[in-house]
């Protein structure tokens, strides 16, 4: 499971210019399933997510989870991070969940993260507009099979 991550000041999505999810202060999770995740890719995603310390603390120096700032998660599936343009310039999304499996995989994220901190989702499959104030900026790159000592 791979996820690029921005610290937002705040973040939506919009389908056919309905909101369809918001946040203030927090954390916009661009996701996307790999046909070879399971639980435990996921779950590591998760902690991660929660436990990511890239708030600023009363020096400055990033020490803070979302959890510690009181701020949320915006949810947005995002399979084109499995593309691969290795064989031209056209991505082959070969790698990445099939679509049924893919939005199971992103409903459980969403559930486990919503036990812990509050989180919106954009609409999985939809054309989205997502809008997004960063905050630093401050964008990270997870990827679970890169972990240490990952699968």
């Amino acid at each position: 499971m791979r996820a690029v991550v921005q610290r937002v000041h705040a973040a939506r999505v919009e389908v056919e210019g309905e909101i369809v999810g918001a946040i203030d202060r927090g954390l916009c999770a661009f996701v996307g399933a790999a046909r070879a995740d399971g639980d435990e890719d996921l779950a590591w995603v998760a902690r991660k997510l929660v436990a990511l310390r890239v708030f600023p603390d009363a020096t400055g120096k990033m020490s803070r989870s979302v959890l510690d700032v009181g701020g949320a998660i915006l949810l947005v599936s995002q399979f084109t991070l499995f593309g691969d343009v290795s064989a031209g310039n056209r991505p082959s999304f070969t790698a990445a969940q099939e679509p049924e499996l893919a939005r199971a995989s992103l409903e459980a994220l969403r559930e486990r993260l919503a036990t812990e901190v509050p989180v919106q989702t954009g609409r999985f499959g939809a054309d989205m507009r997502v809008i997004v104030d960063n905050d630093g900026p401050v964008t990270l790159w997870l990827d679970s099979r890169a972990r240490a000592g990952g699968a």
